[in-house]
């Protein structure tokens, strides 16, 4: 990036957040509880991936290992804590409850074989049938997280963080694109902005925290992150009809307080930014959810949305250290930017205003940096996922992604 003439010169900011989506929200809410005046940037709040997703908390779940297992346990164990401050300061809900998930098999062989089998309680047909009843005959084994959990970001957690920034005296510039990252020297020197009427102005700041979700490589070109589009409906369903969060292959079904079960998701990497809904997609979350529970498919659909993950090849996020100096990473976060909001949060605010961070956690920035990649630059795929069922539905076809958020 090269350093612009500036159009129109502002006040030097002392932390500025590119994006104002969960990541950016949380970020800047973190910040001003620790006394840094804070300014969060955004085009369009309603693109932001927080008000898109499911809101699992589920690195069991998922099956996640290694480093992104460890970064997600680290983050659940976080999330009461972190919810309690936005709570404290917004005073609104954001729908935290501990559900438990379920992910169901086709068989124990298959159980037994899950990447975090071991800390889930293992279920047999019977006791399937007691915590998920009327599931499909399909399923004949299963794991419960009972550690796992969920939160509703869509309706609650999102409108609380913002109240909290509010609370906090953060600035928000809403209608604002930020167009280019000014650096000096290879260091951060601002950012060049136009806003709603098309007028440009250069914001100084010697720290930024990049939180832009798929579009982050938009801004810096060498972040290998692109979109992967996904599609989702709620149903209304009776009272306690479901009560446990359901992870099948390719689709799950997440029970909300109110009686709405949210339904997810489509993965669409040959998408790219297109936004709307599809009759190929819709399709496909109706078989998965007759996959699943059969009598679902009798529920009316409520609303039906799309979005666009934030991906990398590894589906790991960038944590840390940007190119430029006193720019700060906070995006790819795929499927589990909720579920690390908490820990990516603590790590980057620990950075920024120079807090001891604990050993392990500390660790974990080195393995997400932005520059993992280098070895194989040419990389532009993300990894397949192990495909759990031959019966069950199975995940959409995984091509080229790149990421991009979207959501109503």
């Amino acid at each position: 990036m090269t350093l612009h003439s500036p159009t129109n010169s502002s006040n030097r900011h002392d932390v500025l957040i590119l994006g104002g989506g969960l990541m950016g929200l949380a970020i800047a809410h973190q910040l001003a509880r620790r006394g840094c005046a804070v300014t969060v940037l955004s085009r369009r709040r309603s693109e932001a991936a927080g008000f898109v997703a499911a809101g699992m908390l589920a690195p069991h779940a998922e099956g996640l290992s290694g480093n992104l297992l460890r970064l997600g346990q680290l983050s659940l164990e976080r999330v009461p804590r972190w919810v309690a401050q936005i709570e404290a300061d917004s005073g609104l809900p954001c729908g935290l409850r501990a559900t438990g998930i379920v992910v169901p098999f086709l068989d124990a062989k298959e159980r037994d074989c899950y990447p975090t089998a071991a800390f889930g309680e293992a279920l047999n047909r019977e006791r399937l049938e007691q915590l998920l009843p009327g599931i499909a005959p399909t399923w004949q084994a299963g794991l419960l997280f009972d550690q796992d959990g969920q939160i509703d970001n869509r309706r609650q957690l999102m409108r609380s963080l913002e109240s909290a920034c509010v609370d906090r005296g953060v600035n928000f510039q809403e209608g604002v694109e930020v167009l280019d990252v000014l650096q000096r020297d290879g260091r951060l020197h601002g950012v060049q902005t136009r806003d709603s009427e098309g007028q440009l102005a250069t914001l100084e700041c010697t720290t930024a925290v990049l939180c832009s979700g798929a579009w982050s490589a938009q801004l810096l070109p060498e972040l290998p992150v692109f979109p992967v589009k996904g599609q989702m409906v709620s149903l209304q369903t009776p009272r306690g009809a479901l009560k446990h969060v359901i992870f099948g292959p390719g689709t799950y079904l997440v029970p909300r307080e109110d009686g709405l079960v949210v339904v997810g998701a489509t993965s669409e990497p040959e998408a790219g930014f297109k936004e709307g809904l599809t009759p190929q997609g819709q399709q496909h979350l109706n078989q998965g959810i007759a996959a699943l529970l059969p009598e679902a498919v009798n529920w009316p659909p409520m609303e039906r949305w799309w979005g666009f993950r934030p991906c990398t090849p590894d589906e790991g996020p960038l944590l840390g250290e940007g190119p430029i100096q006193g720019l700060w990473l906070a995006c790819g976060h795929h499927r589990n930017g909720v579920l690390l909001a908490a820990i990516t949060t603590e790590l980057l605010a620990d950075a920024i205003t120079g807090h001891a961070t604990a050993c392990d956690a500390k660790e974990l920035l080195n393995a997400f940096r932005w520059d993992r990649f280098r070895d194989d630059m040419t990389q532009n795929k993300a990894p397949e996922r192990a495909s759990r069922g031959q019966g069950g539905l199975k995940p959409m076809k995984r091509e080229s992604d790149q990421p991009s958020v979207r959501q109503p």
